[in-house]
C-alpha cells in the first residue's frame, strides 16, 4: 500500500493548495468565455472551473477565480456583472494553442480575438461574439453570480442559461448527435498539461509568464499560409519578440540543412519544415526559418 501524506488546507499556501487541487481534479472541461462590457468592448478568456449542471433549464456554470498573486479579478467577471451575458465556446484540439494564447494577460483594450487569430461571429440573442472556430458555441444569459470568497484564489460561480446553441455540422454523426471522436475536445490537467479526449495527455507551455506578440503581429506572408494551422500560428504568436535579422542570419549560416532547404526556394517544403520544428516545440527555429524564407523572396 502506498504511503499517504495528509494536509489541512489552511496549513499550506494558496498557490500550493491551488496546485494540489488542479493536479488532482482533472481533466477539466474548458469554458472559452466571450463577454462584452457595457461600452461594447469584447473580451475572450478560457476557464477550466467549468461544467454543465442542468438540462432543463440548460445551465452551464464556470468560475473566474480571483488572482492568487494580488487578489484582483478578471475582465470576464466584471463584464458579466455589467451585462449579464456570455458566450461559452467549446475548445477542441484544433484551436488549443490559440485558446492558450488568449489567456495571456494583455493590457486593457487589447482584443483577444485578434491577438489569438480567432474569428468574431455575431451572436443572435446576446451581444458577445462567438468564436467561429469553436465546434460548439453556447449563447447564454447570466442568471446569477455567486462569490465564494473575497481573497485571492476564491471563485465566482457564473450561472449561465443557454438560450441558443450553434454547432459545426462536421462534428455530427449520421443521426445528428455529436460524435465524440469528431468533436476532439481538450481538457485541462495540472501545470502545463492538457488531455485530448480521444488520444491522451499533451503539454502546452503557459503564456502567463510572457507577453506573446499575438497572431496579429505575425507577418502576413506567414499568417496567410495554407500549410500552417491555427495551432501553429498560436505557437508562433506566443513569443515575446520576433527574432532579429542577425539571429536569422546566424541560424542559416550555422545549419547546412537549413541552407539546403532554403536553396530550393520551395515555399511549401520550407513551411512543412517549420511545421516540423513546431511539432518538436522548437518555436524559435520555426520563426527563423520562416523569416529567412521572407528575406529570400523579398
Amino acid at each position: 500500500m502506498s504511503k499517504t501524506i495528509s494536509i489541512l488546507p489552511n496549513e499550506v499556501s494558496t498557490p500550493k493548495l491551488h496546485g494540489y487541487l488542479l493536479g488532482a481534479v482533472g481533466p477539466r472541461p474548458i469554458a472559452f468565455a466571450s463577454t462584452m462590457n457595457s461600452n461594447g468592448k469584447p473580451n475572450l478568456s478560457p476557464f477550466s472551473f467549468f461544467n454543465v449542471f442542468s438540462a432543463n433549464p440548460p445551465i452551464l456554470i464556470f468560475s473566474p477565480a480571483r488572482r492568487v498573486r494580488d487578489n484582483t479579478t478578471k475582465h470576464t467577471l466584471a463584464n458579466v456583472l455589467e451585462t449579464k451575458e456570455v458566450v461559452i465556446n467549446i475548445v477542441n484540439y484544433a484551436i488549443v494553442q490559440q485558446m492558450s494564447l488568449s489567456s495571456t494577460e494583455y493590457a486593457e483594450g487589447e482584443n483577444e480575438f485578434k491577438k489569438a487569430g480567432l474569428t468574431m461571429v455575431k451572436s443572435d440573442l446576446v451581444q458577445p461574439f462567438r468564436v467561429g472556430e469553436a465546434p460548439v458555441q453556447f449563447e447564454c444569459k447570466v442568471t446569477k453570480v455567486e462569490a465564494l470568497g473575497d481573497q485571492g484564489g476564491a471563485g465566482n460561480l457564473i450561472f449561465s442559461e443557454v438560450v441558443k446553441i450553434h454547432m459545426h455540422t462536421d462534428i455530427l454523426d449520421a443521426n445528428g448527435s455529436i460524435d465524440q471522436h469528431k468533436i476532439d475536445v481538450v481538457a485541462r490537467m495540472g501545470g502545463n498539461w492538457y488531455s485530448r479526449a480521444n488520444q491522451g495527455m499533451f503539454e502546452v507551455p503557459k503564456p502567463i509568464a510572457t507577453l506573446g506578440i499575438g497572431i496579429d503581429n505575425i507577418p502576413l506572408q506567414i499568417r496567410s499560409s495554407t500549410i500552417l494551422t491555427g495551432n501553429d500560428l498560436g505557437m508562433l504568436g506566443n513569443i515575446e519578440e520576433i527574432p532579429s535579422t542577425v539571429e536569422v542570419e546566424n541560424f542559416v549560416t550555422s545549419d547546412m540543412s537549413v541552407r539546403s532547404i532554403l536553396s530550393t526556394n520551395d515555399g511549401e517544403q520550407i513551411q512543412l519544415k517549420a511545421k516540423e520544428y513546431l511539432a518538436n516545440h522548437n518555436v524559435l527555429a520555426a520563426w527563423k526559418l520562416l523569416l529567412a524564407r521572407i528575406d529570400l523572396i523579398e
